[in-house]
């Protein structure tokens, strides 16, 4: 249990690093302590080197007031958000602001050594590019399926039972000789949307549609990622849906969300309708390309294609379904349609919030607001993995390490050596 300093520090920290113009008195307002107390933790984050003076207030009457931020040159982090079939690695430094990233695309199934391989590649190269060296702090990573938080591991699922014994965590500790925290990859894009969309980060209670290929739910309740006993709150790609049982799911199982609304069914009956003439535009890409992706289902629908559109249509009517058993059993006050579905918001967004209000309880929708991400969905997820890394990093039960190190050596070399691998 972290002693009422570290809880004041981290509150104090907190505030000032989601805050740009913010001055002593205001985080006495802010965090509920008092001046005195607020004035040493400020003097200690400080020395420190983690928080500096950026000019003055206005003045009240008395003397004008300092301001105060981050010192977010003090360090970097690196994120990584690992999709069904693309991988985003980026380096940020400790206000969260993306300085460079790397973009590849890849196929999961083909196991952790090789992608865990790649993520090492790419952020070395990210590391030795902006000069981090042994300014390295943590790295969040964003895994494409559940986590069992507490352990910091995939859950067991059958989609990826390579992962679920992989060592990831502590062979990017090795590698970086840093901390490393893994989450399921929609959490971290809802934490990445609580960072940049003012309304997200407002809502006390949300509930965050992500994935690509696949289908995840994210759910915030009292302002925290709700992830339950084993990881698996809001995983509903696997619900099954009604009158689809002759569907088969890459679990092993018929019916489920994702065969029948994912990416990945989009590509399958987009195909279909390619190849059966039922949708022109779509057969012109099949034959033009040699494959269907989602993005070409949206394009079509988006020149016109009636079947494309039909096809959009019908994902998000399943979509809503599944969401309002979420908000009848969360009660959240806002749903935001996020992944790879968000690039069709256009052609999906009024048929999930005509079927949310549909299926949940009147109750549960009469405030309830639905509304698409305010993310470029291809950086979602990596702003998310640097936010979990620095949230974690400086959270009331990590801060005493970070502090102790900064006071040793004045670096954060040997972070790694307190902090949970």
């Amino acid at each position: 249990m972290p002693s009422d300093r570290y809880t004041g520090l981290a509150a104090v920290l907190g505030a000032i690093r989601s805050s740009s113009d913010i001055t002593q008195p205001m985080l006495v307002e802010q965090v509920g302590l008092g001046r005195s107390v607020v004035a040493q933790r400020v003097a200690e984050l400080e020395a420190a080197g983690l928080v500096v003076s950026d000019g003055f207030g206005p003045s009240t009457g008395g003397r004008a007031p300092r301001r105060l931020r981050l010192n977010s040159g003090a360090g970097y982090v690196l994120g990584a958000d690992i999709a069904t079939n693309e991988l985003v690695v980026g380096v940020a430094d400790l206000s969260g602001a993306l300085l460079d990233t790397r973009h590849r695309e890849i196929d999961v199934v083909d196991g952790p050594d090789v992608v865990v391989a790649l993520v090492e590649q790419l952020a070395g190269e990210l590391v030795d590019g902006v000069g981090a060296g042994r300014s390295l702090w943590s790295f969040g990573v964003g895994m494409p399926g559940p986590v069992a938080y507490d352990d910091g591991g995939p859950a067991a699922l059958p989609t990826m039972p390579e992962w679920t014994r992989h060592p990831t965590r502590r062979r990017l500790t090795d590698r970086f000789g840093v901390p490393v925290w893994m989450d399921n990859r929609t959490n971290l894009s809802a934490l990445g949307e609580r960072r940049v969309n003012p309304l997200a980060a407002r809502s006390r209670h949300m509930v965050y549609l992500g994935g690509g290929y696949g289908i995840g739910a994210a759910v915030v309740v009292d302002g925290r990622i709700h992830r339950g006993a084993h990881g698996l709150a809001g995983a509903i790609d696997h619900l099954p849906v009604p009158g689809a049982a002759d569907v088969a799911c890459r679990c092993g199982r018929t019916g489920c969300l994702e065969a029948v609304a994912g990416g990945g069914a989009l590509v399958r009956d987009g195909r279909l309708l390619a190849e059966t003439g039922q949708s022109p535009a779509l057969a012109r890409v099949l034959e033009r390309t040699g494959r269907i992706r989602p993005s070409d289902v949206t394009g079509a629908a988006g020149s016109g294609d009636a079947a494309a559109r039909a096809l959009l249509h019908r994902a998000a009517t399943l979509l809503g379904r599944s969401l309002a058993t979420l908000v009848t059993v969360f009660d959240p006050d806002l749903v935001v349609v996020g992944g790879g579905i968000a690039r069709a918001r256009a052609h999906v967004l009024a048929a999930i919030r005509e079927e949310i209000y549909r299926s949940a309880l009147p109750a549960a929708t009469r405030d309830l607001r639905i509304e698409p991400s305010a993310f470029d969905q291809e950086i979602a997820g990596i702003t998310g993995a640097v936010e979990f890394a620095l949230g974690e990093l400086f959270s009331p039960e990590n801060l005493p390490t970070v502090l102790d190190a900064r006071d040793r050596s004045g670096t954060v070399a040997t972070l790694e050596e307190g902090l949970p691998a």
